[in-house]
């Protein structure tokens, strides 16, 4: 049995949960993920969280016709938590979150003793300001997609909330192989 193939592009700002999107409908569906760096590289110059400009966007239409576009509609508010909480040791590149996984004491990395800083562009200032470039190159990606009614938004504030919804749309699409339970 031939297997179907399906061509779905996953959009989404940064910290919204994105790869673990991908990573999970690559295991249930036993889809390939084709993450936008390998794919894109060579054809199209495109890095991480692709197409994220209406000429990227118009480039991949002639590589492949989408089958869906699942959009990520995570609260700005969120994202900004997210990736604010993200601290990294210098000299090992070891990284925390201080949400999922923070060092035993607050601020120095667990095998040093260290201090821990905070990447430039992880800082609330920056990151409020990549969140809103993304917002303004995403928003006519996503008209394009949503006039072609390929368009499938997700909102919420946890990826483990909005990924039933995701696989729920996707088993009408292809089946899975892994039932969400085994997820």
């Amino acid at each position: 049995m031939a297997s179907k193939l399906l061509r779905a592009v996953v959009l989404g700002p940064p910290g919204s949960g994105k790869g673990t999107v991908c990573e999970r409908i690559a295991r249930s569906f036993g889809l390939q993920h084709l993450s936008s760096g390998q794919f894109l590289r060579e054809s199209l110059g495109g890095g991480g969280g692709f197409p994220r400009t209406l000429g990227q966007a118009k480039a991949l239409d002639k590589i492949c016709e989408l089958d869906l576009v699942i959009s990520l509609n995570i609260p700005f508010e969120t994202l900004k938590d997210r990736l604010s909480a993200r601290w990294v040791h210098p000299a090992s590149g070891r990284v925390y979150n201080m949400d999922f996984n923070p060092p035993h004491v607050q601020g120095v990395d667990d095998l040093t003793g260290e201090p821990l800083v905070q990447r430039e562009d992880d800082k609330p200032e920056a990151v409020a300001a990549r969140l809103r470039k993304y917002k303004d190159a995403a928003k006519p990606v996503i008209e394009l997609y949503k006039s072609r009614g390929i368009l499938h938004s997700f909102s919420g504030t946890e990826t483990n909330k909005i990924w039933p919804y995701v696989y729920t749309l996707l088993s009408s699409k292809i089946p899975p192989v892994l039932s969400d339970e085994e997820n």
